[in-house]
């Protein structure tokens, strides 16, 4: 599915509160933006039986209080057996996720750092890290660009 396709689904398939679908609308080119960046259209993201996406929590070597949780998106689900161990817990599935939903369902997970998308199949050196403050902070700044576009210039008169 491409990302067009996927930002229209997310469109579709919000609460049609009179808020969501319009704030969707409106985030979709920062999602779209950070999307064309990996190279997947989808990843495979390791949930648990209630649905609940995997977090790893990572701590640093040289400063191990400093930790951050993760959560990984896998580019095939062969790369997920080979580079976890989820295939020995039956309670954790994996589950394909298109990739603009993987960054709007970011925003929403508080617990979540960062989200890793590994690249390349068969390999976990190749990886992008999207850290959650960087796209709120772009979504901010879309948001903030789309209501000062349409306020009434002083001088309109």
């Amino acid at each position: 599915m491409d990302l067009e396709a996927q930002i229209q689904l997310l469109i579709d398939h919000a609460p049609h509160d009179g808020i969501t679908p319009q704030l969707v609308t409106a985030i979709a080119p920062v999602l779209n933006a950070i999307a064309k960046k990996l190279r997947h259209p989808q990843y495979y993201i390791l949930q648990s039986s209630e649905s609940n996406w995997v977090l790893t929590t990572l701590s640093n070597r040289a400063n191990p209080e400093l930790e951050k949780h993760v959560i990984y998106a896998f580019p095939t689900l062969q790369d997920i057996t080979l580079t976890s161990s989820a295939g020995l817990d039956p309670q954790i599935i994996a589950t394909a996720v298109p990739v603009t939903h993987i960054l709007f369902q970011m925003l929403a997970l508080e617990p979540v750092d960062s989200i890793v998308f590994f690249e390349t199949p068969g390999k976990t050196t190749n990886a992008v890290e999207v850290k959650r403050v960087d796209v709120q902070k772009q979504i901010q700044r879309k948001l903030q660009n789309n209501r000062s576009s349409r306020q009434v210039p002083p001088n309109i008169a």
